[in-house]
């Protein structure tokens, strides 16, 4: 795995995630809902009072996948956690250590930041995903339902 290296993104790099985010929609059947942009990446992703961060995964220099991550709280902890939003790794590539090489990285940020929790969520269907989050010993979160205001019932709530 020394070839595979991990770095923090930047503004450059917008176009990459764009890609990785059009790669990972088509993956999970939704290609036609990503509605984001080059600028719309670089605007949300890297103006200085973003939460958000991303991580860029390479090969011999190539970028080959991605993870979107932010920092949260865990009121019953008192302290952060980190979730990410988002990993993928180009399909050509899976099984090469990247996606490991990815988590690892922000399992060690997490640590170093005094996270007390790493949180994601995968599709339920994504068998091999699951698979391999349980291989590193990750714990699904059955007891919880995530629930989501978008669209229209967003704006009504927010007008209401």
């Amino acid at each position: 795995m020394s070839n595979i290296t991990i770095r923090e993104a930047t503004k450059k790099d917008s176009n990459i995630i764009l890609g990785f985010i059009k790669e990972l929609a088509k993956y999970e059947k939704a290609e036609n809902e990503v509605i984001a942009t080059e600028s719309s990446i670089a605007n949300s992703l890297f103006n200085s009072g973003s939460s958000t961060k991303a991580i860029v995964c390479e090969k011999n220099g190539i970028p080959i996948g991605f993870a979107v991550y932010f920092f949260n709280y865990s009121t019953w902890l008192g302290r952060h956690g980190l979730y990410l939003e988002d990993l993928y790794v180009s399909a050509t590539e899976r099984g090469s250590g990247a996606g490991k090489s990815l988590l690892k990285y922000l399992a060690q940020l997490a640590v170093s930041k005094g996270c007390g929790r790493f949180e994601w969520s995968v599709i339920d269907w994504n068998q091999p995903a699951i698979k391999f989050y349980d291989s590193l010993g990750a714990k699904p979160q059955n007891e919880w339902i995530t629930y989501r205001l978008s669209g229209e019932e967003l704006r009504n709530l927010a007008e209401s």
